[in-house]
């Protein structure tokens, strides 16, 4: 076995990190009035830089902006789709985690013109990025997967007269990522990653439920989810990777969403073509192994077993027991290991110091190091 030279990386993470305290002061400031913008994004710049250095330093052959220019994972891409704002109504989302439950309420959406790609998202910050890693680190960029546009409002968020015939949506949606993937691989990105909870969340009969009460087909809906997913990135330049990252909801180490991989696995890991999958499996949520059966050659499969919803350390030995246990499904050369989610999927950030953190992610990679190095 050996360390791998292209993404995804034999130890990896997802994207989000914890925000620095004078980063969260300075966008208080700016929320305020104390600061402008050109302040802030100095701010953040050189939050970023110190951000690059400790992935680098913890070992990892790739780096995130750790999404320190975001509000949230989302949410911040979405609404600068041409054709899509957000709009006075909101929406709750209701979270759990160990000592009980908390809801998220944010904006939601309208889609009240033709969707398309307005500008190069986070075009100026990825190349801030790549600008700032080290020979053989590879810069990451991480964006919302096509799903979450529909996920978030379903058909009532499209506006009929804009899309009477909702196929023309798909296909704007489709073409708008296109687009996006082209131009950030021409900025220079090799590793894209699609952050999707709603390929995560349909395998909770619950989600399916909300679905069906608001007149989706939850039976189906993962099967429109891959094709468009398919549709955004078919044309992708030779020399991108692209992975997606499925987990169960991220905010405030709380989780939305419970289940195994089973309802979409078949047709998931079958015939979403991406080159690896980012899977969340740090607890008994995510169910077991046994889906990744369904895992085709020439595909990777990032465990995410370190997790980011607490501070305990685990241990490098349950780890490796962990990951013999998955190799029994899909071959240990197509294996990595990152944690299972972003440890800061919104601004508010997971329950967890700096410092757990980051023995979080060297955990990581020195396993990955005595296992595949």
């Amino acid at each position: 076995m050996t360390l791998r030279d292209t993404p995804p990386f034999r130890a990896d993470h997802v994207g989000s990190l914890l925000r620095p305290g004078p980063l969260l002061t300075a966008r208080e400031r700016k929320a305020a009035g104390e600061i402008g913008a050109d302040e802030l994004r100095a701010i953040e710049d050189d939050a970023i830089r110190d951000v690059i250095r400790m992935q680098r330093d913890v070992g990892l052959r790739s780096a995130t902006d750790g999404e320190f220019r975001r509000t949230s994972w989302h949410m911040d891409f979405i609404y600068r789709l041409g054709g899509i704002r957000p709009t006075d109504e909101k929406i709750q989302v209701h979270f759990r985690n160990d000592q009980g439950e908390l809801d998220f309420e944010s904006a939601a959406l309208a889609i009240d013109a033709p969707v398309r790609l307005a500008e190069t998202i986070f075009g100026d910050d990825f190349t801030f990025l790549a600008n700032g890693v080290d020979d053989g680190v590879t810069a990451k960029l991480t964006i919302p997967s096509p799903s979450m546009v529909h996920y978030r409002g379903g058909r009532a968020a499209i506006d009929p007269k804009v899309y009477p015939d909702e196929e023309q949506f798909w296909a704007d949606l489709s073409a708008a990522y296109a687009e996006q993937v082209r131009r950030v691989a021409g900025l220079g990105c090799r590793y894209l990653q699609l952050d999707d909870t709603s390929l995560a969340y349909l395998n909770d009969p619950a989600q399916r439920r909300l679905l069906n009460d608001r007149g989706d087909d939850a039976e189906h809906q993962h099967l429109r989810y891959i094709r468009q997913i398919n549709a955004a990135i078919a044309d992708r330049p030779a020399g991108l990777a692209v992975t997606t990252h499925m987990c169960r909801g991220n905010f405030r180490s709380s989780w939305a969403a419970e289940g195994g991989y089973d309802f979409v696995a078949e047709a998931l890991f079958s015939e979403l073509a991406v080159d690896g999958f980012f899977l969340e499996y740090d607890d008994e949520r995510s169910g077991g192994f046994a889906p990744l059966r369904f895992v085709p050659p020439g595909k990777m499969v990032v465990l995410g077993l370190v997790t980011t919803k607490k501070g305990a350390l685990e241990s490098k030995d349950a780890l490796k027991r962990r990951i013999d246990e998955a190799a029994t499904y899909v071959p240990l050369d197509r294996i990595c290991l990152s944690p299972q989610c972003g440890f800061s999927s919104t601004v508010e950030g997971n329950v967890l110091t700096y410092d757990e953190e980051v023995a979080k992610l060297r955990l990581i990679a020195e396993t990955a190091e005595e296992i595949w190095g």
